[in-house]
């Protein structure tokens, strides 16, 4: 099955003319190009049906979605994001959580298991009112059910620990991944768990129905993070996890960051031979192909980072790809393989300032969109230089009383008007992504006709609200950048 998938994929990634022959199919027999090899040594791939997946398309859709299918399931709800709300519409959504243990505890349900992964520093912000105490009564309720368990980056600790302060501490790294799973479905975004995530802030939310593989593997991530994650116990302190010795912030910094990048990849290594050795013993049926990729920089894993590059690189003449991000801060890598290297079309939709999540914040925050505005300032400006406006085109996101928050990727072989592969889940594609950050994504390659045109759909409906840059965007008065921020670029992009 593998030479199969190596086959289908490789038709987006070989450099030769043959990749984008109309007449190849996934069960073609010839020896499948060595560009997509190195992936099935770090990430599992997952065949399924493409009718399986559904995309959700707002903000109110993706939440009805998850308070409907945490209060109806029966087996597991398993959860990463970056931090829970507090406000109504977030107690609802733990009410429907709370529900179902309410169900199973009733039912006699043994087996049925709740487990969280949020952020210690962003789950912990508010005090006496936070993510914690949003969720330390289901763990008093509901002993050995419910388990959360807060990641605290490595980075923070010692004089950095104690001397910045809450909001700018969370610049040092996060724990980002977005995985809301129920039962054998789950939903991959880059949305987290709050108000404005389900009512105007626009995000992207793939639903993957009754794929029992797929959710297993990342149910199994998500407890091998809360492993060397800090536990949360009702009372509202934490502790090592039972299985880890190593304190983040208190143990030894080295010896850390190798224990748990050795625990995730051996995990991923597990699930990677388990399904090779299932998927040669029966022929695929399946017309589409999930790998999941993680890029955990910290602790030596660059999987997303590596597939990436390696498809800008790969990409020939004629493809186009259409990049989302709400952060728009690109690796230097991935901006001289756009600019220099890569032969494809690049569309990229990034937020305007109006629509930037920090827009309008009070003190060194609100000058957070003027970072951007300058990061994308001095993208435009390098495209204009090496004279490759026809290729590259940036645009910039804008709705009235809506913030923007869309990451992603949507690829398009040459002369074909639905994507072939998009890619889903937490990553921004920025230095904080790739060098701060706890993230996975899905990279997903299909040939179902119907699935490849919910996807072009969903890119079209984003890129309708997006202006194209010009010399003149810059030139505004709205676009001025301080002088200190400008001088001190450099230093920033490191954390945006």
């Amino acid at each position: 099955m593998f030479t199969n998938v190596w086959n289908f994929t490789s038709r987006l990634l070989s450099y030769g003319t043959a990749a984008v022959k109309a007449e190849e199919t996934i069960h073609s027999t010839e020896r499948p190009s060595a560009s997509l090899a190195w992936v099935s040594d770090y990430a599992p791939c997952f065949g399924i049906q493409g009718d399986s997946v559904e995309i959700l398309n707002t903000p109110e859709e993706f939440y009805q979605t998850l308070k409907t299918n945490f209060k109806g399931a029966k087996k597991r709800i398993v959860i990463a994001s970056l931090y829970l709300g507090t406000g109504q519409l977030e107690k609802e959504l733990v009410s429907a959580i709370e529900h179902a243990c309410q169900r199973a505890k009733k039912a006699g349900n043994k087996d049925f298991e709740v487990h969280i992964l949020l952020d210690y520093n962003r789950g912990s912000r508010g005090g006496e009112v936070s993510s914690r105490t949003m969720l330390t009564p289901l763990l008093e309720r509901y002993p050995g059910m419910v388990q959360v368990n807060l990641y605290h980056t490595p980075d923070l600790s010692g004089y950095l620990k104690q001397y910045l302060p809450p909001k700018l501490d969370e610049t040092v790294g996060v724990q980002h991944m977005k995985v809301y799973l129920f039962d054998d479905s789950l939903v991959m975004s880059g949305a987290n768990l709050s108000d404005n995530y389900f009512t105007n802030r626009q995000d992207r939310y793939v639903q993957f129905n009754n794929c029992p593989e797929i959710c297993n593997f990342f149910s199994g991530l998500v407890k091998t993070v809360s492993m060397f994650s800090l536990s949360l116990h009702a009372d509202n302190s934490t502790k090592l996890h039972p299985q880890w010795e190593i304190h983040p912030y208190q143990g030894n910094n080295k010896d850390f960051k190798t224990a748990a990048g050795r625990s995730v990849s051996e995990y991923v290594r597990s699930v990677t031979n388990e399904q090779a050795d299932k998927q040669t013993k029966k022929e695929s049926k399946s017309d589409t192909y999930v790998y999941p990729l993680l890029q955990m920089a910290l602790f030596g894993i660059h999987t997303e980072e590596d597939f990436v590059k390696q498809l800008f690189r790969s990409a020939s003449e004629g493809v186009k790809i259409s990049l989302a991000t709400g952060y728009f801060n690109l690796t230097k890598h991935y901006q001289n393989i756009i600019v220099q290297e890569s032969l494809a079309n690049f569309n990229l939709l990034i937020a305007s300032p109006q629509v930037n999540g920090f827009y309008g914040a009070r003190g060194v925050m609100g000058n957070i969109p003027d970072a951007y505005t300058y990061i994308a300032s001095s993208f435009y400006h390098l495209v204009k230089y090496y004279n490759m406006q026809c290729r590259i085109r940036l645009y910039e996101y804008y709705r009235s009383q809506w913030t923007y928050h869309v990451k992603g990727l949507w690829y398009y072989l040459p002369n074909q008007n639905r994507p072939f592969l998009s890619m889903m889940g937490s990553s921004n594609f920025g230095h904080r992504s790739v060098y701060r950050d706890v993230e996975c994504q899905i990279a997903l390659v299909t040939q179902n006709k119907q699935l490849q045109a919910q996807l072009h759909q969903e890119q079209t409906n984003f890129f309708a609200n997006g202006v194209e840059t010009n010399e003149v965007t810059f030139q505004q008065d709205d676009r001025y950048v301080p002088l200190w921020v400008r001088l001190a670029s450099p230093f920033l992009r490191r954390y945006l």
